[in-house]
């Protein structure tokens, strides 16, 4: 795998559409996967309750020990809250989209920084327009891709500050709106909640669960989340790669990302059941067996940079307000 310095451009368009049109033809009895699980929100309480239960457990602790627990189950719990709001952006919960939000909502408690709503505006395009500079908040920056180059340092750092990193993209992407009502409700909710651990359990219960958060999406194993989902790792131009490891468990399957391109409308708990309807498609496919490995890898092969992603120009047809749901529309391909 060669050393690059731009990102890779591609004419083709994103291919998840098409493959979602072919496994529904040859498999249609992968149409009863798609529909809600109510359950999440059971999940999402559960999740919750730990953070503040452990949060008040350690209001008066050493700050040794808060990072620990921090780096040791608070990362992985407020990943486990990202995937799910996934979930509720994706309304997979319940069939009433404003539960689904309002779900989303209570699962951002814990990250202290309100992020349901924005995720929310941003994710969705990155599945209408994989791959397009202007509209994909999930690719970086070209100034990103630059600062950053292919140095252990530079990577450890974006890492570290991928939040910070991740906010600067939003000003790319100017045809999409920011701010609604919706987003000062969740900015409200969270300081709301966030000044009530404070009140009641102290400054450390706040930064357990700010450090938590943090590490969640950064470095961190489950950072290596990031890297695994679209960055070309292999000697392949496949765009979009799945993880089959252990973590799936703690991480609610977000690992099947193949999976979940192709088909959005697919709760977490059903997607290792498409792959093993389709074995044809997925089986074939390049993937990932480590987030540990890949962490490392990210980190230390210089092969690997952030310039490893595919883009594209081409919009196509797709307007601006599509929701992405591909299965759902393809229902009826004969």
């Amino acid at each position: 795998m060669a050393i690059r310095n731009d990102f890779v451009y591609s004419h083709e368009s994103e291919p998840h559409r098409v493959r979602t049109k072919k496994i529904l033809k040859q498999f249609p009895q992968t149409r009863e996967l798609i529909g809600k699980n109510p359950a999440t929100f059971l999940v999402i309480l559960g999740i919750v309750g730990s953070m503040i239960g452990i949060s008040w457990l350690l209001r008066d602790q050493s700050w040794w020990l808060i990072f620990a627990v921090a780096y040791l189950y608070g990362a992985f719990a407020n990943h486990a809250l990202f995937v799910m709001i996934h979930e509720c952006v994706h309304q997979l919960l319940f069939k009433n989209a404003v539960a689904n939000r309002w779900a989303g909502i209570i699962a951002n408690l814990p990250h202290i920084v309100p992020g349901a709503i924005s995720f929310e505006r941003y994710h969705i395009k990155h599945h209408s327009f994989q791959g397009i500079h202007e509209l994909d908040a999930d690719l970086p920056n070209k100034w990103e891709a630059k600062l950053i180059n292919n140095y252990f340092l530079g990577k450890v750092l974006w890492l570290f500050f991928f939040p910070v990193f991740q906010a600067t993209r939003v000003s790319r992407l100017k045809e999409i709106k920011f701010y609604d009502t919706w987003l000062l409700v969740n900015i409200l909710v969270q300081i709301a909640f966030t000044a009530a651990i404070w009140y009641f359990f102290g400054i450390k219960a706040v930064g357990f669960m700010f450090i938590s958060f943090w590490f969640s999406i950064g470095l961190h194993p489950v950072g290596a989340r990031w890297v695994q989902e679209h960055y070309l790792t292999f000697e392949s131009e496949q765009e979009t790669y799945s993880y089959y490891g252990a973590l799936n468990t703690v991480a609610f399957n977000v690992g099947y990302h193949n999976e979940h391109h192709d088909f959005p409308s697919i709760p977490w708990n059903r997607l290792p059941r498409l792959k093993k309807a389709a074995p044809e498609y997925y089986d074939t496919l390049l993937y990932h067996s480590s987030w540990f490995k890949l962490f490392f890898r990210f980190l230390f092969e210089r092969e690997i940079s952030l310039y490893n992603r595919i883009l594209r120009k081409e919009r196509g047809k797709v307007p601006l307000s599509d929701v992405s749901k591909p299965d759902v529309e393809l229902e009826t391909v004969s």
